[in-house]
């Protein structure tokens, strides 16, 4: 709303011209997401306290997590609307892909929310159904990736790392890919979240590294220097990367160890759509696996525990799954099982980044 209000009146007055900028209105969307987060995460954390809506910890999980009882929950809720309200103010808004962004944010936060208040009222850890939350994931992932597929210009081919010309051309099966690819980030950021800042930290630095992307893809002269795909109109989803980071770092001062607040899964499944979401739409959807590298190993350790307890009658690969319960269980502290897991985030991020020109 500031740049469609402020920014014609830049005939009139010429300093107005630097709200055409998209890197200007990623910088102010960054902090003004923040400064929510900062200004309403003590009543939103008082409140949650009062409702006593407060995190259900699994039985079978370790001993030291039973300490976390009582720890408010529902923290997403901040989240999505200090993003929502920075994107709204700070963004284009006659630029779709925007919306499509907005969209699967809110869809996913709404079925976290009802997933998280099912909790809540039986007491437990187990949410709605599994097979009803998930449809609610494909039927959102599903619409948006038609609305993308069906939207002039934008291309069905996927990109490949380090292949500058091997871009497959899937057709409809594309709708199918990105829907795959927006409901697996969703659950994978979503079984990531179980310890303070986990989640966190790596979503920050995943959203950081797609404002890139998206700036790179929504720049004609960029994308052709480095031989990427050009998606004209990505550049505006900087601005609500910004937006994901600054709330972000903004939630990060309440949740980091020991946390104040938790997400929940209205947090966790509506930063792993909106990942999803735009790797789509920036077309790296493949360096999605690399960015959200530890999103990815926490899925797989699942996985395969799951798979070899069945097939194997009842071993186990690691001790607990996902695998930061895994090292917990070796006898990692909680903090430094986080703070391992950001700097290999921060890393896999680095490697992607070096794949733009490495082609």
């Amino acid at each position: 709303m500031v740049y469609h209000l402020l920014y014609p009146l830049h005939d009139v007055f010429s300093a107005f011209n630097v709200f055409r900028y998209i890197t200007f209105r990623t910088i102010y969307a960054t902090i003004t997401a923040m400064a929510i987060v900062f200004l309403l995460g003590p009543w939103l954390i008082r409140k949650l306290q009062s409702l006593n809506i407060s995190q259900p910890i699994r039985d079978d999980g370790p001993d030291s997590h039973q300490a976390k009882q009582g720890t408010p929950t529902m923290g997403g809720i901040l989240i999505i609307f200090s993003v929502v309200t920075s994107t709204l103010l700070w963004a284009n808004l006659t630029v779709e892909y925007v919306w499509f962004a907005l969209l699967v944010t809110v869809g996913y936060g709404i079925i976290g929310f009802m997933d998280d208040y099912s909790k809540l009222v039986r007491k437990n850890s187990r949410g709605i159904p599994g097979k009803i939350r998930l449809a609610g994931e494909i039927a959102i992932a599903l619409f948006v990736s038609t609305l993308l597929y069906l939207k002039p210009g934008f291309s069905s081919s996927i990109t490949i790392p380090f292949f500058k010309t091997i871009l497959p051309d899937l057709g409809w099966g594309y709708i199918i890919l990105a829907t795959f690819i927006i409901v697996g980030a969703a659950n994978a950021v979503n079984l990531t979240d179980g310890l303070d800042g986990l989640a966190t930290g790596p979503a920050i630095i995943c959203f950081l590294t797609y404002l890139f992307f998206a700036y790179f893809a929504g720049n004609v002269k960029i994308a052709n220097y480095l031989q990427i795909p050009y998606v004209a109109g990505t550049g505006e989803l900087a601005v609500f990367c910004g937006a994901m980071a600054g709330a972000g770092l903004g939630f990060l001062w309440y949740n980091a160890y020991p946390a104040q607040v938790f997400m929940g899964d209205v947090g966790s499944l509506s930063l792993g759509g909106a990942l999803g979401t735009l790797a789509v739409a920036t077309k790296q959807e493949i360096l999605l696996a690399v960015v959200g590298g530890i999103f990815v190993l926490e899925t797989v350790s699942v996985i395969f525990q799951v798979g070899w307890f069945k097939i194997s009658n009842g071993k186990r690969i690691f001790r607990m799954a996902p695998l930061h319960h895994h090292f917990e269980l070796k006898g990692w502290a909680e903090p430094k099982v986080i703070v391992r897991f950001w700097i290999i985030s921060g890393i896999l991020a680095l490697l992607a980044i070096s794949t733009l020109k490495i082609r």
